[in-house]
């Protein structure tokens, strides 16, 4: 019994001496600055910075198709890149770019409006890109004057 406590105490400190190897000594120097510069880049996102967040087409037809180009800016420190755009019903379809927009260069997203509904209509588009919110809200809206002889339809409870 002694002599098999004594040995399993042997095999424990040699498996403990053997791995002398200091693991500093294998990290290297290019990958810690590789590491460094990732990370300082990890906070930096692109800013979508618009013109203008919303648009009011004042009044309109109804069927009457209307569109508004969007201007924005990368105010960021990274490339900005639109993912998605979309709106909150079919009348309204938003375009923009799949190109990476650089620091400092403007982007365009159009929003075309096919003057459905009655009255005054609101419609949200939104854009999902690489900021650091993930996405935007562009707000239009127009007054949509009923075509003649349109019949009145009763508000429902």
């Amino acid at each position: 019994m002694k002599n098999s406590i004594l040995m399993v105490a042997v095999m424990a400190l040699l498996a403990f001496t053997s791995c002398k190897d200091n693991a500093a000594d294998k990290v290297s120097e290019t990958n810690v600055t590789a590491a460094a510069d990732r990370d300082a880049k990890a906070g930096e996102y692109p800013v979508m910075t618009f013109d203008e967040k919303q648009y009011d087409f004042g009044e309109i037809a109804q069927g009457t198709a209307v569109e508004h180009i969007f201007k924005f800016t990368n105010t960021g420190t990274s490339n900005l890149v639109i993912v998605d755009a979309k709106s909150s019903c079919g009348c309204t379809v938003p375009s923009f770019t799949d190109k990476p927009v650089a620091p400092g260069e403007s982007g365009e997203l159009l929003v075309k409006f096919n003057g459905s509904g009655k009255n005054q209509v609101s419609k949200t588009v939104t854009v999902t890109a690489n900021t650091a919110a993930g996405k935007e809200t562009l707000l239009i809206k127009a007054f949509v004057q009923p075509k003649e002889g349109a019949a009145a339809v009763p508000a429902t409870k």
